[in-house]
């Protein structure tokens, strides 16, 4: 009888490794898509969350916004993403004026929330007066309005965060064939 214990013990090593293998196959699937969509859209985060109601009403806080970087020059009335040097959290704001140098082959963008009173010049470092094409992240070309809010509700509770994932990573590594 001890080779049915074997056997058994065989089976349950089997399918806890099969299990691992698969929560490691949605995490590098995820991860493909990901960076599938980071050169299809040229941007370097093609999906944002907006976590300010400094757009509104046009995007509210929770909005998913898709995001593409064109080789088309950017234009006041543009909806940008843009992220500013030293610092983590991109923001999400119209093109209120261009000014392109043709001798030095520059361009500069100041943006300003639909929803606040000033342009953006107070958010900027110490100094910038303007936006420059390496600030910017992408172009808006759409969106998805409160999908993004639990991103928000996790941002804030970031235990929430790790208890989510933990009960993800426990339903994939338990379920049944």
């Amino acid at each position: 009888m001890g080779w049915v214990k074997d056997t058994v013990k065989s089976i349950q090593l089997r399918h806890t490794l099969t299990q691992i293998i698969q929560l490691g196959l949605i995490v590098t699937s995820a991860l493909v898509i990901w960076k599938g969509l980071i050169c299809i859209t040229g941007s370097e985060s093609p999906i944002v969350v907006v976590i300010s109601g400094s757009m509104e009403p046009g995007f509210r806080r929770g909005d998913i916004l898709f995001l593409h970087m064109s080789k088309d020059p950017i234009r006041a009335g543009d909806i940008v993403v843009y992220n500013l040097d030293g610092r983590d959290i991109p923001i999400v704001h119209r093109v209120i004026q261009v000014h392109e140098r043709q001798d030095i082959d520059e361009t500069y963008i100041l943006t300003k929330g639909d929803n606040n009173p000033m342009d953006d010049r107070v958010m900027y470092n110490h100094g910038q007066k303007w936006l420059q094409q390496h600030h910017i992240m992408g172009r808006a070309v759409g969106f998805l309005p409160y999908v993004g809010y639990a991103t928000i509700i996790m941002t804030d509770n970031p235990v929430l965060k790790y208890i989510i994932i933990g009960a993800l990573g426990l339903l994939v590594l338990t379920m049944n064939d």
